[in-house]
């Protein structure tokens, strides 16, 4: 399978796996999927591939669906259990950061023969962490804060897609600048730089307006009672 036909089965695993996390765990599952999302992205960014005749990294259906996530949260719970959401991806991201960085460092043993993969795959994610941390809480504070702005404005559910869109598409280009700037920097040539920033942004501009119907099922699920709180 072409990579283009794995994105967009990657896009429908995703979007799956949230909607039934929300709908057998509630909040609790969209909680649970924050960190999972967050952390599986900073991995699939190191994975550098072509889609579509361009360049650019994986992790971006991941990451992107973290937004769509505490769009839902905010939502059906309100502003500050987004906040919460975003709160528990930061940390999260944190706590796989320092971890991994210590299992680097052990001594392997003899018979070892992940070691060389672990230092390729982790040799830069301090770096990536910490650019992935600055971009995940300007860019995510901004999606909270946006999403309630537009909720006030536009109350009726019929709106649901201009709040998400209008502040996902926003918050989205600020995380891609953000985090392309501190994460590749001095890595790729500009001109590879550039072109990962717009395809990345428009991967995740794509996403964002592909999460649409997701956000009215998950909207319409919680009016109905049909979410399981756990």
């Amino acid at each position: 399978m072409p990579n283009e036909g794995l994105w967009l089965v990657m896009l429908l695993v995703n979007f799956g796996c949230i909607a039934l996390f929300y709908r057998f765990f509630g909040r609790v599952g969209l909680y649970a999927w924050i960190p999972l999302s967050v952390i599986l992205a900073n991995v699939q960014v190191l994975k550098t591939v072509e889609l579509f005749g361009l360049v650019c990294t994986l992790g971006n259906i991941l990451y992107a669906g973290s937004f769509l996530v505490t769009d839902i949260l905010s939502e059906n719970y309100g502003k500050k259990a987004a906040a919460t959401g975003v709160l528990i991806g930061f940390f999260s991201l944190i706590a796989m950061t320092l971890l991994m960085q210590l299992a680097v460092f052990f001594a392997p043993h003899a018979s070892d023969f992940s070691q060389s993969a672990l230092e390729t795959l982790f040799g830069l994610m301090p770096r990536i962490a910490g650019a992935s941390l600055l971009a995940y809480l300007i860019s995510q504070a901004h999606d909270v804060w946006a999403y309630d702005f537009w909720r006030r404005r536009f109350p009726a559910f019929r709106w649901i897609w201009l709040r998400n869109n209008a502040s996902t598409m926003v918050s989205q280009f600020l995380d891609t600048l953000i985090f392309t700037l501190a994460a590749f920097w001095g890595v790729f040539p500009k001109e590879i730089l550039i072109e990962i920033f717009l395809t990345t942004y428009f991967l995740k501009w794509l996403v964002a307006a592909m999460d649409t119907p997701f956000l009215y099922l998950a909207g319409r699920q919680y009016q109905n009672g049909r979410v399981r709180e756990a």
